[in-house]
């Protein structure tokens, strides 16, 4: 989930220490001539850049509380996020209830691909709805506000499917991730698409709502002014699925997401 919205898609920053990991960039053909160093050297990047495995979790409805910090308040409030998938398809829903005023609705739907999540459409709607459609046989996304479209990367996400495509990537192949790891993948929101930068930061032990845990941190961290800073926590025991999100805007204020528990959906 988000709140305001990011800055101008741009191409991949890599980082150091670490990898960065995607966009996916598909295997690089050898030129006539080229050695054997090269060609090998080659290979590697693209096993670098390529997830080679994904675990997709199975549907759930997780349930969180929620610490707000905003106009200079603090406040409590509640959130859901339903998961539904049959094994080709998924269907995504993140429902922000604050304790007084609108709830807050995201929804993701698309396929489940060999590259993991594949977003058909993402809608955030708060006072009103807005989308954003994926058209990958044309290379684009299309915004229903009017806005200018974007291209659309191999390996996009919207704000929400990115929380679970990390997940899925992470707990098909734990060890491709060492601390300090960068994965980058074009994110859209309703309005305009970004690639965004998740660094690797390590375990921690988590006491949440729901229980205690051991819990894999990543950080998206700004890179321009009015960026938001996204904190996301996966859980290795429950399938890597999101158990704590913290959202910090740039104007300081925070929705920090705790697991409180799971039911069926």
């Amino acid at each position: 989930m988000s709140l305001p919205t990011g800055a101008p898609a741009e191409a991949p920053i890599a980082l150091n220490p670490g990898f960065t990991i995607g966009p996916f960039i598909p295997p690089t053909t050898p030129s006539a001539g080229s050695s054997t160093a090269t060609v090998a050297a080659d290979a590697a990047r693209d096993r670098l850049l390529k997830p080679s495995a994904f675990s997709v979790p199975g549907s759930a409805r997780l349930r969180y509380q929620v610490a707000i910090f905003a106009r200079g308040f603090d406040v409590k409030g509640r959130a859901e996020l339903l998961w539904r998938q049959d094994g080709g398809n998924y269907e995504a829903q993140l429902e922000l209830i604050p304790p007084i005023g609108s709830a807050r609705v995201q929804q993701s739907t698309g396929r489940i691909t060999a590259t993991g999540l594949e977003p058909t459409r993402f809608a955030d709607r708060a006072r009103s709805e807005e989308a954003a459609h994926f058209e990958r046989d044309k290379g684009r996304v299309v915004f229903s506000n009017n806005r200018p479209e974007a291209p659309l990367l191999s390996g996009a996400q919207d704000r929400l499917s990115v929380l679970l495509q990390l997940g899925a990537m992470i707990g098909g192949e734990p060890s491709r991730y060492p601390v300090a790891t960068t994965i980058s993948v074009q994110t859209a929101s309703a309005r305009e698409a970004d690639v965004w930068l998740f660094t690797v930061e390590g375990d921690e032990d988590l006491t949440l709502p729901g229980g205690r845990m051991k819990a894999l941190k990543l950080t998206r961290n700004p890179r321009k002014e009015f960026d938001q800073k996204v904190e996301l926590w996966l859980a290795p025991g429950m399938d890597y699925v999101p158990v704590r999100v913290r959202l910090t805007q740039a104007n300081g204020e925070r929705y920090d997401l705790m697991w409180s528990a799971t039911d069926k959906p």
